[in-house]
């Protein structure tokens, strides 16, 4: 369990920096693309007259195929006109299906029957020693501790490119470490949870986060948590109940804090927007009061005045309200869709319309 809670942490992890990135679906195609560079290990290890079960030689051929997988996805991204998600599911669907081919010829010889590849699909962590449970774990925090010393330059890529490249960091190479890393966790996970699944690992504890916190840190430490706390409950529930596969009870475990997460995140929740939709004609008569200087129950109640007079918080509130009024009568065509009218900031672009860019 501490080593499902250990590759959980890592690929929580890397997976917020992917999701940021707007690479996380590219994971995907280095889980499936690793299947071909599994069954080659196993065939070339056996010619040579190594034990090709090994797990490090069969992970080792993975992360050779995933490696190419993603250099796929990124040579037909950058080098024709294909969208990003087509390219992947080029990528995936090609090295999958070798995968299946060599993997269905490997199973007609005399070792590969016995060769027990077939797990490595959907995952089977019971098939692990106590001593190669250990060295994932410890491969999974050595992953994680990279991603830590890389942690500046890559939160300035995520979000600011441009200036991460002014400051003299070198933003194809920053990319190119995220994803040898997104390779590295996946192929980690692949004895766990399968290369099927593996994605969930890396996208859920990293949507979750995003959630609950809007800054790199929050986030990032967040989809950590996310990450270890549900492979930790995952593999603990799969001990309880032996039947149930670890890969698949740790995904549905993640599944859980993202469900949760989408329901109950205070901002970004399903359960705040519909209170705060709700309540938008409620407090919007709070701040008209407000502006016209009259007293309304509402206000005190948000926090909004205090001892007959408005607090800081009214005081913002009645200037948002000011601001779209201006917007109303002064550039009507820059009102935004979507907000509650009155309540939330106008976008930039809006204040930009009314010379308020700087406010």
């Amino acid at each position: 369990m501490a080593g499902a809670a250990a590759l959980g942490a890592a690929t929580g992890g890397v997976g917020a920096f992917l999701f940021l990135r707007t690479r996380a679906m590219a994971a995907d195609a280095v889980g499936h693309a690793t299947l071909p560079g599994i069954v080659l290990a196993f065939i070339v290890a056996g010619a040579l007259g190594a034990e090709g079960r090994a797990l490090p030689v069969l992970l080792a051929g993975a992360a050779l195929t995933g490696i190419l997988g993603m250099a796929a996805v990124e040579a037909l991204t950058r080098g024709t006109r294909l969208a990003p998600d087509a390219a992947i599911a080029i990528a995936l669907s090609v090295f999958y299906a070798a995968g299946i081919v060599l993997l269905s010829w490997v199973q007609t010889l005399p070792a590969g029957s016995q060769g027990g590849l077939e797990s490595f699909i959907l995952g089977q962590a019971a098939a692990l020693s106590a001593t190669e449970a250990a060295g994932l774990g410890i491969a999974a925090l050595l992953a994680l501790g990279l991603l830590l010393a890389l942690f500046r330059p890559l939160g300035l890529l995520c979000f600011d490119e441009e200036h991460a490249q002014a400051g003299g960091w070198p933003a194809a190479r920053l990319d190119a470490a995220l994803l040898c890393l997104g390779v590295l966790v996946t192929v980690l996970g692949l004895q766990t949870v399968g290369l099927v699944l593996v994605v969930a690992l890396l996208i859920l504890p990293a949507v979750a986060a995003r959630f609950w916190s809007e800054r790199l840190t929050g986030i990032f430490w967040l989809s950590v948590a996310f990450g270890a706390g549900g492979a930790f409950l995952g593999a603990a529930a799969s001990s309880v109940w032996p039947h149930a596969p670890t890969g698949a009870s740790i995904v549905l475990a993640l599944g859980t804090v993202f469900a949760a997460s989408l329901l109950a995140a205070p901002r970004r929740g399903i359960a705040a927007e519909a209170l705060r939709r709700g309540t938008a004609g409620w407090r919007l008569r709070a701040a008209r009061a407000l502006q016209a200087g009259r007293g309304y129950p509402g206000a005190t109640l948000l926090g909004w005045r205090r001892n007959g007079r408005p607090t800081a918080r009214g005081a913002a509130a009645v200037a948002r309200l000011e601001l779209w009024d201006r917007c109303l009568a002064e550039a009507p065509e820059a009102l935004p869709a979507g907000l509650a009218w009155g309540l939330d900031p106008l976008p930039p672009e809006a204040l930009a319309q009314l010379g308020e860019g700087g406010r």
